[in-house]
């Protein structure tokens, strides 16, 4: 991941700093926090004062103002770090801050992003529902117009940061006949009336990820807590998936990555039937076509940061990127742990760990079918 012809010495500098702040802050603390299951909020103003959340906010809202490639770095990082899977940063910083960047009143940018940038304030984003995933237009939750407020109801699951969050940003129906053109997004805070968060879900990984049902009843927000136009939230989703999707390829291939390191390291330690098992031919064919994916992979997605970073990557691109770095990388990971024998399979070893957190990325952003779709389409 070092020494790529994307990144300058300043992206490196910045991810030496944050791979050391995850093997500190979070890699001796993840067991106790999966108990918990959830990342208490100190871990997040801590990232906040390295200067770890909301790279490319601007100086106005308090932000750096970097370069998108920092976000990706940190992204990198995050899926390299053991029991990163669970950090929801990833959530706040690259989605739900460019949407309000780039769509957001000036009054929103100015009332979340200094304290998202800080981590004082975390974000969530209400897509899917129980009977919507990855067909948005589908949206049932609805915001009806009543004078100078909306009336929200309706229900999400399978939140990130859902316990956590100060607010979410939600896909409502705001009018029902218009499909895709009656979606809108609403910013509605945690602490609204009516707004219940439901229990925190239990998943096969990310255990310490605080993925929750929602609940809205009749909560009312202000209409000056509409994100853009009404009617428009379909559009500024789209236009925003591909950066989700290319933030999910850089998680799954740092994780792929770690995956591999430690079963070179491993590989090189234990001995079977009297020698390394690095030195069978088998593990070394393994190894090397599982470096070569790596090659491969990062080559295609540093193609796809730079033209992110111009504005320029298509939705065939960014989805192209997820489908080929989750499903590789889940595969890497597989293979990985397959080297570890009967150990591979406990919980006190990280590449364990990997194995279920890593499963997911094939299914949120977009599962790999619906990548497919996207696909076929530029063809």
């Amino acid at each position: 991941m070092h020494n790529r012809a994307i990144f300058n010495s300043d992206h490196e500098l910045f991810r030496d700093n944050a791979r050391r702040f995850f093997r500190e802050e979070l890699e001796p603390n993840i067991d106790q926090w999966e108990k918990d299951g959830v990342i208490p909020r100190e871990f997040w103003e801590k990232a906040g004062t390295l200067g770890f959340h909301c790279c490319g906010i601007p100086e106005q809202y308090g932000g750096p103002g970097a370069d998108f490639l920092y976000n990706m770095v940190l992204s990198e990082e995050v899926g390299y770090a053991i029991g990163g899977a669970s950090v929801g940063f990833s959530v706040s910083s690259d989605i739900v801050s460019y949407y309000l960047l780039h769509n957001g009143s000036e009054e929103q940018k100015q009332r979340w992003l200094p304290q998202m940038v800080s981590g004082k304030a975390i974000a969530a984003i209400g897509m899917t529902e129980p009977g919507c995933g990855s067909d948005l237009k589908a949206v049932r939750t609805s915001a009806v117009r009543d004078r100078d407020e909306y009336i929200i109801n309706g229900q999400k699951t399978f939140i990130t940061n859902g316990q956590n969050c100060d607010f979410v940003l939600m896909a409502c129906s705001t009018n029902p006949d218009a499909g895709a053109k009656g979606i809108s997004l609403i910013i509605v805070e945690s602490d609204r009336e009516g707004f219940e968060k439901g229990r925190n879900l239990e998943k096969i990984g990310q255990k310490a990820a605080d993925t929750s049902e929602m609940f809205f009843s009749d909560v009312r927000v202000p209409v000056t807590n509409l994100l853009g136009q009404e009617g428009a939230g379909f559009a500024v989703l789209m236009n925003e998936l591909p950066r989700e999707r290319i933030t999910i390829a850089c998680r799954a291939f740092a994780e792929a990555q770690r995956a591999f390191e430690m079963t070179v390291d491993y590989v090189k330690e234990r001995k079977a039937f009297g020698k390394q098992i690095f030195e069978f031919q088998n593990t070394q064919f393994k190894l090397a076509e599982m470096k070569t994916s790596l090659a491969v992979g990062w080559a295609y997605l540093d193609q796809c940061l730079s033209k992110i970073n111009e504005g320029k990557l298509t939705a065939d691109e960014g989805a192209m990127a997820k489908l080929w770095t989750t499903e590789t990388g889940n595969a890497l990971v597989d293979d990985c742990l397959q080297f570890f024998g009967g150990y591979g399979y406990m919980c006190e070893y990280p590449i364990s760990r990997l194995f279920v957190d890593s499963r997911v990325r094939r299914i949120y952003g977009g599962s790999s079918e619906i990548m497919k779709l996207v696909i076929g389409r530029s063809i």
